[in-house]
């Protein structure tokens, strides 16, 4: 019996394939999360600066709390959106 040959296959050195960007879309849900963010930051800085008696009141709270306030409310938004 004769053996077959078997060719060996040559080692090619892969070229990185570059991952595509989706561009922004003008009105998309990305944009506008973004948006209403930046205007619910907005106006908490704007009720610090006009109101000092809810600055006070804010400022006198442990920084721990807002760091937990927002791991809490971050996991809900990242359980809601990533189904």
């Amino acid at each position: 019996m004769a053996k077959k040959k078997v060719k060996s296959k040559r080692k090619v050195a892969r070229k990185p394939v570059a991952k595509k960007v989706m561009p922004m879309k003008c009105g998309g849900a990305h944009s506008e999360m973004f948006l209403m963010k930046l205007s619910a930051i907005t106006f908490v800085l704007f009720l610090l600066t006009v109101w000092p008696a809810l600055q006070d009141s804010l400022m006198s709270v442990h920084w721990g709390w807002y760091l937990g306030l927002t791991i809490i409310l971050g996991f809900f938004a990242m359980k809601n959106c990533c189904k």
